[in-house]
Protein backbone atom coordinates (compact mmCIF):
# COMPACT_ATOMS: atom_id res chain seq x y z
CA UNK A 1 0.00 0.00 0.00
CA UNK A 2 1.50 3.37 -0.79
CA UNK A 3 1.51 5.23 2.04
CA UNK A 4 3.26 8.60 1.12
CA UNK A 5 -0.12 10.28 -0.11
CA UNK A 6 -0.86 10.55 3.82
CA UNK A 7 2.09 12.70 4.40
CA UNK A 8 1.24 15.14 0.96
CA UNK A 9 -3.19 14.54 2.32
CA UNK A 10 -1.58 16.48 6.02
CA UNK A 11 0.77 19.35 4.09
CA UNK A 12 -2.03 20.21 2.07
CA UNK A 13 -4.43 20.33 4.89
CA UNK A 14 -2.20 22.57 6.70
CA UNK A 15 -1.00 24.63 3.58
CA UNK A 16 -4.01 26.89 4.44
CA UNK A 17 -2.50 27.83 7.94
CA UNK A 18 1.35 28.09 6.89
CA UNK A 19 -0.14 30.49 3.80
CA UNK A 20 -1.81 32.94 6.83
CA UNK A 21 1.89 32.78 8.68
CA UNK A 22 0.89 30.23 11.08
CA UNK A 23 3.35 27.97 12.28
CA UNK A 24 2.33 26.82 16.18
CA UNK A 25 0.79 23.32 16.27
CA UNK A 26 -0.14 21.24 19.22
CA UNK A 27 -0.61 17.61 18.50
CA UNK A 28 -3.05 16.10 20.93
CA UNK A 29 -1.26 13.03 21.58
CA UNK A 30 -3.09 9.58 22.73
CA UNK A 31 -0.16 6.61 22.32
CA UNK A 32 -2.70 5.48 19.66
CA UNK A 33 -1.42 4.92 16.08
CA UNK A 34 -3.43 7.90 14.68
CA UNK A 35 -2.37 10.86 16.60
CA UNK A 36 1.31 9.07 16.68
CA UNK A 37 1.43 8.96 12.93
CA UNK A 38 0.38 12.48 13.18
CA UNK A 39 2.79 13.41 15.41
CA UNK A 40 5.82 11.97 12.91
CA UNK A 41 4.43 13.49 9.88
CA UNK A 42 4.59 16.99 11.83
CA UNK A 43 8.42 16.48 12.95
CA UNK A 44 8.78 15.26 8.95
CA UNK A 45 7.39 18.45 7.98
CA UNK A 46 9.77 20.84 10.13
CA UNK A 47 12.06 20.19 6.97
CA UNK A 48 9.80 21.83 4.62
CA UNK A 49 8.74 24.54 7.15
CA UNK A 50 11.77 25.10 9.51
CA UNK A 51 10.01 27.77 11.70
CA UNK A 52 7.53 25.30 12.35
CA UNK A 53 6.85 25.35 15.96
CA UNK A 54 5.74 22.12 17.24
CA UNK A 55 4.59 20.50 20.66
CA UNK A 56 2.41 17.86 22.23
CA UNK A 57 -0.14 17.21 24.81
CA UNK A 58 -1.42 13.94 26.43
CA UNK A 59 -4.55 14.63 28.53
CA UNK A 60 -4.42 11.39 31.20
CA UNK A 61 -8.21 11.19 32.46
CA UNK A 62 -7.26 8.33 34.72
CA UNK A 63 -9.84 6.14 33.35
CA UNK A 64 -7.82 3.31 32.08
CA UNK A 65 -5.01 1.55 35.09
CA UNK A 66 -2.10 1.77 32.05
CA UNK A 67 -2.98 5.51 31.70
CA UNK A 68 0.44 6.16 33.53
CA UNK A 69 2.26 4.28 30.86
CA UNK A 70 0.47 5.23 28.20
CA UNK A 71 2.05 9.06 28.97
CA UNK A 72 5.54 7.62 29.70
CA UNK A 73 5.26 6.04 25.76
CA UNK A 74 4.06 9.83 24.92
CA UNK A 75 6.78 12.00 26.64
CA UNK A 76 9.61 9.03 25.52
CA UNK A 77 7.99 9.69 22.18
CA UNK A 78 8.32 13.19 22.29
CA UNK A 79 11.76 13.24 23.62
CA UNK A 80 13.44 11.03 20.86
CA UNK A 81 11.92 13.62 18.24
CA UNK A 82 12.89 16.79 20.29
CA UNK A 83 9.41 17.87 20.74
CA UNK A 84 8.02 19.95 23.66
CA UNK A 85 5.31 17.49 25.94
CA UNK A 86 2.77 18.11 28.14
CA UNK A 87 0.82 16.05 29.98
CA UNK A 88 -2.59 17.26 31.55
CA UNK A 89 -4.52 15.22 34.47
CA UNK A 90 -7.74 15.45 34.64
CA UNK A 91 -10.87 14.37 36.95
CA UNK A 92 -13.52 12.69 35.51
CA UNK A 93 -17.09 12.87 37.96
CA UNK A 94 -19.63 10.60 36.61
CA UNK A 95 -23.03 12.93 35.96
CA UNK A 96 -26.53 11.28 35.43
CA UNK A 97 -27.64 11.45 31.91
CA UNK A 98 -23.94 11.77 30.41
CA UNK A 99 -21.72 8.55 28.85
CA UNK A 100 -18.64 8.63 30.87
CA UNK A 101 -17.11 8.67 26.91
CA UNK A 102 -19.13 12.24 26.40
CA UNK A 103 -17.70 13.61 29.38
CA UNK A 104 -13.93 12.41 29.45
CA UNK A 105 -14.34 14.03 25.28
CA UNK A 106 -15.35 16.99 27.18
CA UNK A 107 -13.04 17.17 29.97
CA UNK A 108 -9.92 16.57 26.65
CA UNK A 109 -10.86 19.64 25.08
CA UNK A 110 -11.14 21.59 28.02
CA UNK A 111 -7.44 20.75 28.98
CA UNK A 112 -6.10 20.72 25.71
CA UNK A 113 -7.01 24.24 25.24
CA UNK A 114 -6.19 24.85 28.69
CA UNK A 115 -1.92 23.72 28.78
CA UNK A 116 -1.44 24.16 25.00
CA UNK A 117 0.34 27.07 23.86
CA UNK A 118 -1.72 30.06 23.70
CA UNK A 119 -1.04 30.59 20.04
CA UNK A 120 -1.16 27.28 18.87
CA UNK A 121 -3.63 25.04 16.50
CA UNK A 122 -4.96 22.14 18.00
CA UNK A 123 -4.21 19.35 15.97
CA UNK A 124 -6.84 16.30 16.43
CA UNK A 125 -5.64 12.37 14.43
CA UNK A 126 -9.16 11.86 13.81
CA UNK A 127 -9.78 9.93 10.23
CA UNK A 128 -11.94 8.71 7.89
CA UNK A 129 -13.05 5.80 9.67
CA UNK A 130 -13.80 7.63 12.86
CA UNK A 131 -15.64 10.07 10.76
CA UNK A 132 -18.28 6.88 9.30
CA UNK A 133 -18.45 5.78 12.62
CA UNK A 134 -19.73 8.61 14.01
CA UNK A 135 -22.09 9.26 11.18
CA UNK A 136 -23.87 6.46 12.38
CA UNK A 137 -23.91 7.03 15.78
CA UNK A 138 -25.68 10.09 14.90
CA UNK A 139 -28.49 8.27 12.54
CA UNK A 140 -28.89 5.78 15.08
CA UNK A 141 -30.15 8.91 17.71
CA UNK A 142 -32.25 10.07 14.72
CA UNK A 143 -30.11 13.11 14.20
CA UNK A 144 -30.96 15.98 11.87
CA UNK A 145 -29.04 17.98 9.31
CA UNK A 146 -26.30 19.10 11.42
CA UNK A 147 -26.10 15.87 13.70
CA UNK A 148 -25.63 13.62 10.61
CA UNK A 149 -22.99 16.12 9.59
CA UNK A 150 -20.60 14.65 12.03
CA UNK A 151 -17.39 16.11 12.59
CA UNK A 152 -16.27 19.07 10.63
CA UNK A 153 -12.37 19.54 9.64
CA UNK A 154 -12.08 22.38 11.93
CA UNK A 155 -13.51 22.65 15.28
CA UNK A 156 -13.63 26.02 17.47
CA UNK A 157 -13.84 26.06 21.18
CA UNK A 158 -15.68 28.08 23.21
CA UNK A 159 -12.04 30.41 23.55
CA UNK A 160 -11.93 30.93 20.02
CA UNK A 161 -9.26 28.56 19.55
CA UNK A 162 -9.16 26.45 16.69
CA UNK A 163 -8.83 22.74 16.60
CA UNK A 164 -8.02 21.05 13.35
CA UNK A 165 -7.93 16.97 11.59
CA UNK A 166 -6.05 16.48 8.77
CA UNK A 167 -6.51 13.18 8.78
CA UNK A 168 -10.45 13.48 8.57
CA UNK A 169 -9.84 12.03 4.60
CA UNK A 170 -7.76 8.67 5.63
CA UNK A 171 -8.67 5.75 6.15
CA UNK A 172 -7.89 3.81 9.47
CA UNK A 173 -6.09 0.49 7.12
CA UNK A 174 -3.68 3.39 5.83
CA UNK A 175 -2.59 5.22 9.11
CA UNK A 176 -1.52 1.86 10.52
CA UNK A 177 0.03 1.28 7.02
CA UNK A 178 2.43 4.00 7.67
CA UNK A 179 3.29 2.86 11.05
CA UNK A 180 3.89 -0.43 9.99
CA UNK A 181 6.25 0.76 7.04
CA UNK A 182 7.91 2.80 8.77
CA UNK A 183 7.87 0.94 12.13
CA UNK A 184 6.60 3.14 14.06
CA UNK A 185 5.95 2.03 17.48
CA UNK A 186 2.55 3.03 19.17
CA UNK A 187 0.41 1.79 22.01
CA UNK A 188 -3.56 -0.20 22.09
CA UNK A 189 -6.28 1.35 24.68
CA UNK A 190 -7.53 -2.27 26.01
CA UNK A 191 -11.17 -0.62 26.10
CA UNK A 192 -11.27 -0.45 22.28
CA UNK A 193 -12.15 -4.15 22.13
CA UNK A 194 -14.94 -3.73 24.58
CA UNK A 195 -18.24 -4.03 22.22
CA UNK A 196 -20.51 -2.81 24.48
CA UNK A 197 -19.36 0.81 23.47
CA UNK A 198 -21.87 1.86 20.54
CA UNK A 199 -18.47 2.98 18.52
CA UNK A 200 -16.25 -0.38 19.22
CA UNK A 201 -19.47 -2.30 18.28
CA UNK A 202 -19.72 -0.06 15.25
CA UNK A 203 -15.66 -0.33 14.60
CA UNK A 204 -15.54 -3.94 14.56
CA UNK A 205 -18.49 -5.56 13.82
CA UNK A 206 -20.47 -3.40 11.40
CA UNK A 207 -18.27 -0.95 9.41
CA UNK A 208 -15.89 -3.89 8.21
CA UNK A 209 -18.98 -6.02 6.49
CA UNK A 210 -20.48 -2.76 4.87
CA UNK A 211 -16.71 -1.87 3.67
CA UNK A 212 -16.56 -5.52 2.33
CA UNK A 213 -19.89 -5.45 0.68
CA UNK A 214 -19.54 -1.82 -0.87
CA UNK A 215 -16.88 -1.20 -2.55
CA UNK A 216 -15.73 2.78 -1.48
CA UNK A 217 -18.07 2.53 0.99
CA UNK A 218 -16.00 4.71 3.70
CA UNK A 219 -15.76 7.10 0.79
CA UNK A 220 -18.71 7.81 -0.28
CA UNK A 221 -20.01 8.46 3.49
CA UNK A 222 -17.88 10.87 3.47
CA UNK A 223 -18.99 12.30 -0.01
CA UNK A 224 -22.22 12.69 1.65
CA UNK A 225 -21.35 13.93 4.68
CA UNK A 226 -19.59 16.41 3.06
CA UNK A 227 -22.97 17.66 1.11
CA UNK A 228 -24.70 17.17 4.11
CA UNK A 229 -22.15 20.03 5.56
CA UNK A 230 -22.46 22.19 2.81
CA UNK A 231 -26.05 21.96 2.83
CA UNK A 232 -26.13 22.60 6.96
CA UNK A 233 -23.99 25.87 6.45
CA UNK A 234 -26.71 27.23 3.17
CA UNK A 235 -29.34 26.56 5.89
CA UNK A 236 -27.24 28.85 8.40
CA UNK A 237 -27.14 31.36 6.64
CA UNK A 238 -30.48 31.96 5.48
CA UNK A 239 -31.02 31.00 9.54
CA UNK A 240 -29.12 34.06 10.54
CA UNK A 241 -31.13 36.32 7.79
CA UNK A 242 -33.96 35.17 9.45
CA UNK A 243 -32.36 35.64 13.16
CA UNK A 244 -31.15 38.88 12.34
CA UNK A 245 -35.13 40.15 11.24
CA UNK A 246 -36.58 38.51 14.52
CA UNK A 247 -33.68 39.66 17.61
CA UNK A 248 -33.74 43.15 18.89
CA UNK A 249 -30.63 44.24 20.55
CA UNK A 250 -31.24 42.63 23.75
CA UNK A 251 -31.59 39.51 22.51
CA UNK A 252 -35.49 39.16 22.76
CA UNK A 253 -37.24 37.21 20.31
CA UNK A 254 -39.95 39.05 18.13
CA UNK A 255 -43.07 37.15 17.84
CA UNK A 256 -44.84 39.17 15.62
CA UNK A 257 -41.74 39.47 12.94
CA UNK A 258 -41.87 35.79 12.60
CA UNK A 259 -45.81 35.17 12.51
CA UNK A 260 -46.16 34.31 8.82
CA UNK A 261 -43.14 31.85 8.84
CA UNK A 262 -43.85 28.41 8.35
CA UNK A 263 -43.98 26.31 11.20
CA UNK A 264 -40.61 24.34 10.25
CA UNK A 265 -38.58 28.07 9.64
CA UNK A 266 -40.05 29.31 12.93
CA UNK A 267 -38.67 26.33 14.87
CA UNK A 268 -35.82 26.90 12.88
CA UNK A 269 -35.07 30.49 14.53
CA UNK A 270 -36.52 29.19 17.90
CA UNK A 271 -32.90 26.65 18.12
CA UNK A 272 -31.08 29.66 16.41
CA UNK A 273 -31.75 32.09 18.82
CA UNK A 274 -31.12 29.59 22.11
CA UNK A 275 -28.20 28.34 20.58
CA UNK A 276 -27.33 32.05 21.49
CA UNK A 277 -28.00 30.77 25.32
CA UNK A 278 -27.25 27.42 25.79
CA UNK A 279 -25.32 24.12 24.19
CA UNK A 280 -28.22 22.07 24.90
CA UNK A 281 -31.40 22.32 22.49
CA UNK A 282 -34.76 21.66 23.51
CA UNK A 283 -36.27 18.52 22.55
CA UNK A 284 -39.07 18.01 19.92
CA UNK A 285 -41.61 17.98 22.64
CA UNK A 286 -40.36 20.97 24.42
CA UNK A 287 -40.14 22.65 20.84
CA UNK A 288 -43.24 21.83 20.32
CA UNK A 289 -44.39 23.09 23.88
CA UNK A 290 -42.43 26.90 23.00
CA UNK A 291 -44.18 26.85 19.69
CA UNK A 292 -47.88 26.20 21.30
CA UNK A 293 -47.41 28.01 24.28
CA UNK A 294 -45.11 30.68 23.84
CA UNK A 295 -45.32 31.74 20.44
CA UNK A 296 -48.85 31.41 19.63
CA UNK A 297 -50.58 31.77 23.17
CA UNK A 298 -53.14 35.15 23.92
CA UNK A 299 -51.18 38.22 23.57
CA UNK A 300 -51.76 38.60 27.78
CA UNK A 301 -50.27 35.23 28.10
CA UNK A 302 -47.92 34.78 31.15
CA UNK A 303 -45.69 32.10 29.60
CA UNK A 304 -42.61 30.48 31.94
CA UNK A 305 -41.11 26.97 29.80
CA UNK A 306 -38.27 25.40 32.31
CA UNK A 307 -35.32 24.12 30.11
CA UNK A 308 -32.68 22.37 31.40
CA UNK A 309 -30.45 25.92 32.08
CA UNK A 310 -32.82 28.56 32.06
CA UNK A 311 -36.11 29.23 31.61
CA UNK A 312 -38.85 31.19 28.49
CA UNK A 313 -40.54 33.86 29.11
CA UNK A 314 -42.54 35.64 27.39
CA UNK A 315 -43.60 40.20 27.41
CA UNK A 316 -44.94 42.72 25.45
CA UNK A 317 -44.84 40.65 22.28
CA UNK A 318 -41.07 39.31 22.78
CA UNK A 319 -39.99 36.31 24.25
CA UNK A 320 -36.48 36.42 26.44
CA UNK A 321 -34.05 33.51 27.33
CA UNK A 322 -34.16 33.59 31.26
CA UNK A 323 -30.81 32.17 33.14
CA UNK A 324 -30.97 31.99 37.05
CA UNK A 325 -28.04 34.14 38.51
CA UNK A 326 -27.82 35.77 41.68
CA UNK A 327 -29.20 38.77 43.34
CA UNK A 328 -27.26 42.16 42.77
CA UNK A 329 -25.28 43.41 45.72
CA UNK A 330 -25.98 46.99 46.79
CA UNK A 331 -23.46 49.73 47.23
CA UNK A 332 -24.63 51.69 50.19
CA UNK A 333 -21.79 54.51 49.81
CA UNK A 334 -20.67 55.43 46.32
CA UNK A 335 -17.54 57.33 46.65
CA UNK A 336 -16.27 57.41 43.07
CA UNK A 337 -17.59 58.37 39.75
CA UNK A 338 -17.04 54.49 38.18
CA UNK A 339 -18.16 51.55 39.84
CA UNK A 340 -18.38 47.92 39.30
CA UNK A 341 -21.10 46.12 39.97
CA UNK A 342 -21.62 42.66 41.12
CA UNK A 343 -22.65 41.43 37.95
CA UNK A 344 -19.82 42.75 35.85
CA UNK A 345 -21.43 45.68 34.50
CA UNK A 346 -20.01 48.84 35.22
CA UNK A 347 -21.69 52.01 35.87
CA UNK A 348 -20.47 55.42 35.33
CA UNK A 349 -21.41 59.12 36.87
CA UNK A 350 -20.89 61.57 33.67
CA UNK A 351 -21.39 65.46 33.94
CA UNK A 352 -24.99 66.52 32.28
CA UNK A 353 -28.42 66.79 32.48
CA UNK A 354 -29.70 64.62 34.48
CA UNK A 355 -29.63 65.02 38.78
CA UNK A 356 -28.15 67.68 40.84
CA UNK A 357 -24.88 66.78 42.28
CA UNK A 358 -25.39 65.49 46.04
CA UNK A 359 -25.50 67.48 48.90
CA UNK A 360 -22.93 67.18 51.18
CA UNK A 361 -25.28 65.68 53.83
CA UNK A 362 -26.53 62.94 51.16
CA UNK A 363 -24.82 60.02 50.63
CA UNK A 364 -25.12 58.27 47.75
CA UNK A 365 -26.05 54.63 47.30
CA UNK A 366 -26.90 52.16 44.59
CA UNK A 367 -29.56 49.57 45.35
CA UNK A 368 -31.58 46.82 43.71
CA UNK A 369 -35.25 45.35 43.57
CA UNK A 370 -36.60 48.20 45.81
CA UNK A 371 -40.32 48.05 44.13
CA UNK A 372 -41.91 49.89 46.88
CA UNK A 373 -39.45 53.18 46.40
CA UNK A 374 -41.25 56.14 45.23
CA UNK A 375 -40.88 58.36 42.48
CA UNK A 376 -42.09 60.88 40.59
CA UNK A 377 -39.64 60.72 36.82
CA UNK A 378 -39.41 63.56 34.74
CA UNK A 379 -42.30 64.29 32.41
CA UNK A 380 -44.85 61.92 34.12
CA UNK A 381 -47.55 62.50 36.03
CA UNK A 382 -47.39 62.41 39.98
CA UNK A 383 -45.39 60.15 41.98
CA UNK A 384 -45.71 56.79 42.61
CA UNK A 385 -43.87 53.03 43.39
CA UNK A 386 -41.23 52.12 41.16
CA UNK A 387 -43.36 48.58 40.60
CA UNK A 388 -46.08 51.02 38.98
CA UNK A 389 -43.39 52.82 36.74
CA UNK A 390 -41.43 49.76 35.38
CA UNK A 391 -45.10 48.32 34.69
CA UNK A 392 -45.41 51.76 32.80
CA UNK A 393 -42.37 51.65 30.69
CA UNK A 394 -43.35 47.69 30.08
CA UNK A 395 -39.84 46.60 31.72
CA UNK A 396 -39.93 42.82 31.76
CA UNK A 397 -41.20 41.63 35.16
CA UNK A 398 -37.54 39.56 35.61
CA UNK A 399 -35.49 42.42 34.53
CA UNK A 400 -36.59 44.78 37.36
CA UNK A 401 -34.42 43.35 39.75
CA UNK A 402 -30.90 44.06 37.78
CA UNK A 403 -31.76 47.25 37.28
CA UNK A 404 -29.38 49.82 38.99
CA UNK A 405 -31.42 52.57 41.42
CA UNK A 406 -29.31 55.53 42.37
CA UNK A 407 -30.40 56.96 45.99
CA UNK A 408 -29.47 59.97 47.75
CA UNK A 409 -29.59 58.96 51.58
CA UNK A 410 -33.12 56.98 50.96
CA UNK A 411 -34.83 58.93 48.60
CA UNK A 412 -34.72 57.41 45.11
CA UNK A 413 -33.59 59.98 42.43
CA UNK A 414 -32.49 57.88 39.10
CA UNK A 415 -33.67 54.69 37.66
CA UNK A 416 -30.32 53.91 35.67
CA UNK A 417 -31.38 53.61 31.92
CA UNK A 418 -34.87 54.75 32.24
CA UNK A 419 -36.01 57.66 33.99
CA UNK A 420 -34.22 60.31 36.44
CA UNK A 421 -36.69 62.55 39.57
CA UNK A 422 -38.39 65.19 38.61
CA UNK A 423 -37.70 66.68 42.20
CA UNK A 424 -33.95 66.47 41.29
CA UNK A 425 -33.49 67.16 37.41
CA UNK A 426 -30.50 69.53 36.62
CA UNK A 427 -29.62 70.45 33.05
CA UNK A 428 -25.95 71.06 34.17
CA UNK A 429 -25.86 67.85 36.92
CA UNK A 430 -24.66 64.12 36.68
CA UNK A 431 -26.17 61.39 35.22
CA UNK A 432 -24.98 57.95 36.24
CA UNK A 433 -25.09 55.32 32.83
CA UNK A 434 -23.76 52.22 31.66
CA UNK A 435 -20.10 52.37 30.86
CA UNK A 436 -19.12 50.11 27.53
Amino acid sequence: MNTSHIYLQVQKALNHYIENGQFTFTVALSGGVDSVVLLQIMHGLKEQWPQLNLSAIYVNHGLSDNAHYWQQFCQARCEQLSIYFKAAHVIIKQQSRTSIEAQAREARYQALDEYSPSDSVILLGQHLNDQVETFLLRLKRGSGLKGLGAMQQTRVLESGRECYRPLLAVKRSEIEAFAQQFNISHITDESNANEHFDRNFLRQQIVPKLAERFTGFEQCTARSIELLQQQQALLDEYTQQDLAQCVNQHQALNIQNMAHYSAIRIANVLRAWLALFSHTMPSQKQLTQIMSQAIHAQADAQIKIELSDGQIRRHQGLLYFVQPKPLAVNIEQVISNELVLSDGKKLSCQQGVGIRAPKTDEQVSVRFNCNSARIKPLKKPGSNTLKHWFKDAKVAPWLRADIPLIFYNDELVQVVGYFVSDNHKDEHGVIWEYKL
